[in-house]
Order: C-alpha cells, then sequence, then structure tokens
C-alpha cells in the first residue's frame, strides 16, 4: 500500500493477499508466510521488505516462492524493479504473480520491464495530477498542507476542506503571537515556555515540552494572518478564505521584530564610573 490513509479506509492490502492466495492455491502452494508494508514502493528500504528477503536467505536457494499480486506493487521504478529483481532472486527467492509471468528469457524480461516502466509512468503521472491540483487550490486562497496548530480542517459548503479555528488552542496560539508582537514575552524562549504551560496545547516530546522549530515556524507563518503563500510553487502572497487568528499588521510587527538585532541596554552606572575615573587621572590647573 501507499500509505496508512488507504490502509484505513480501503480494502486494498486484503484484496491483495485474497488475490495472492488464490494464486497459491491454484499452484498448490503452501503459504508459510505473508509480508504486508503499508508505505510507498518509492522508499527504497521497507521493513516488511527486508523481512521477507531475510526469511527468504534461512531457507534453502530455489525453495521458496514469492508471490506479488502485481508488478506496481513491487518498486517504484524500473531502475528500483531491476535492483530489487536482482537482491530477491539473489537470496534464493522465485518471483510470480497472477498478473504476469516472470521468466528468464529476453522476451519474458522486456514484457516485464515495460510492465515495470507503465507502473512507474502511471505514478509520476498522478504525482503531476496531485501536485497540479493542489497549485490550483493554493492559488484560489485556500491550504493544501497540513493543518498549523490552531486550524483543523472542516468540510464547508463552497469551499471544501477549509481551514478552520480549533478551540482552545487558536486562542493559545493567538496569545502567544500577540504577546511577541507586543513585547509580552522577550523573544522565542519566553513563547516556548507560555506553550508549554499551557495543558491544552499538544506536545511535541514526550517530556512535555515542544521543539524550538515548532515557535519558529508559528512565528513565520503567515497563514495565521488569514493568507496564502508558497515560494516553492512560486505562489505569492493572497488573501486565504479561511479566518484569521491574527491581524496582518501583528504578522509584519512579528518579522520586524525577528529581523531587529536586539541591543543591550546600558548599566545606569556605568558612565558615572567612567566619569570618576576621568576625574581621578586629570591633572589639576596650575596658574602661571
Amino acid at each position: 500500500m501507499s500509505g496508512a490513509k488507504q490502509v484505513r479506509e480501503g480494502d486494498g492490502l486484503a484484496s491483495q493477499e485474497n488475490r495472492c492466495r488464490e494464486y497459491a492455491t491454484y499452484k498448490d502452494y503452501d503459504v508459510v508466510e505473508v509480508f504486508k508494508d503499508d508505505m510507498s514502493g518509492k522508499f527504497e528500504r521497507r521493513p516488511a521488505m527486508d523481512r521477507m528477503l531475510a526469511f527468504l536467505r534461512l531457507h534453502p536457494k530455489g525453495s521458496v516462492v514469492v508471490v506479488i499480486d502485481d508488478v506496481s506493487r513491487f518498486a517504484r521504478d524500473v531502475q528500483a524493479h531491476i535492483s530489487l529483481r536482482q537482491t530477491l532472486s539473489d537470496a534464493g527467492g522465485i518471483l510470480e504473480s497472477p498478473s504476469i509471468e516472470f521468466g528468464e528469457d529476453s522476451d519474458s524480461r522486456l514484457v516485464e520491464h515495460m510492465r515495470a516502466s507503465v507502473a512507474q509512468h502511471q505514478r509520476e503521472k498522478n504525482a503531476e495530477q496531485t501536485s497540479n491540483r493542489m497549485k490550483g487550490r493554493m492559488m484560489n486562497g485556500y491550504s493544501v498542507f497540513s493543518a498549523p496548530a490552531g486550524y483543523t480542517y472542516n468540510k464547508t459548503k463552497g469551499h471544501g476542506k477549509l481551514l478552520t479555528p480549533a478551540e482552545p488552542v487558536a486562542s493559545i496560539v493567538k496569545e502567544a503571537l500577540e504577546g511577541y508582537a507586543s513585547g509580552r514575552f522577550s523573544g522565542q524562549a519566553d513563547i516556548k515556555r507560555f506553550l508549554e504551560a499551557q495543558p491544552e496545547l499538544p506536545k511535541d516530546l514526550p517530556n512535555g515540552q515542544i521543539r524550538q522549530q515548532k515557535v519558529t515556524d508559528m512565528l513565520n507563518r503567515v497563514i495565521y494572518a488569514g493568507y496564502i503563500e508558497h515560494e516553492t510553487w512560486g505562489i505569492t502572497r493572497r488573501k486565504g478564505h479561511h479566518e484569521a487568528l491574527i491581524s496582518l499588521e501583528t504578522y509584519q510587527t512579528i518579522q520586524e521584530r525577528r529581523n531587529t538585532k536586539g541591543i543591550a541596554a546600558k548599566r545606569p552606572d556605568i558612565s558615572r564610573t567612567f566619569l570618576c575615573v576621568v576625574r581621578s587621572i586629570v591633572p589639576a590647573a596650575t596658574s602661571r
């Protein structure tokens, strides 16, 4: 499976296993182990794939058949497919599938590689289409990434999934941002301590603390001012459809404070001490 969401919302893994079991029954094979990965084939290292290869190495070469539902479930692209195919063969496994007949002759290899190439193209095309849809939605003023602290996504009539303030965290984030803009919090360390003291705010770390990067991201995100932007995609700042937690003026004040280097306050007694020293070393005036 490509991810945990497909596992939660579909029966893809179960369907794949059923087809593989039916194939094994048809071939009169005994199913001795089932390996499942709920992560995309774009990852070179997959836990269940590693366990399967280790399992093969414990048995005599050529004694175990590995049944996969389809070539597209095996590897992310042609190069990875060829590499993994060789690794499996070196481990002593025999690859089979109900959707394709593997062989070692040139024609069989050609068909296999073409199938892997088509699967790669489909995967890349789906990724392109998803990215284009996300870009288009952002250009229209909608957030498409994970909801930042203080927001959640709710289905809203006329908008689809729309960022919506999630209380009480939204009020906590608002207080932190406005507190920094007003000078109530002198720095990010003060904001961090304030956020960690809020029991309603989810923490990043098991010890009840939050990462410093979370504070930095919170101060840097114009999304809290009700705007959308994403420089990586060339999407300039524009008004979003979601409700803002702070004003744009407050956001700009935050950026000015972050970009201004702090100047240490002078000690009130420095000038007096200096003058006393000066007086003590200046010789008295003499008359002619």
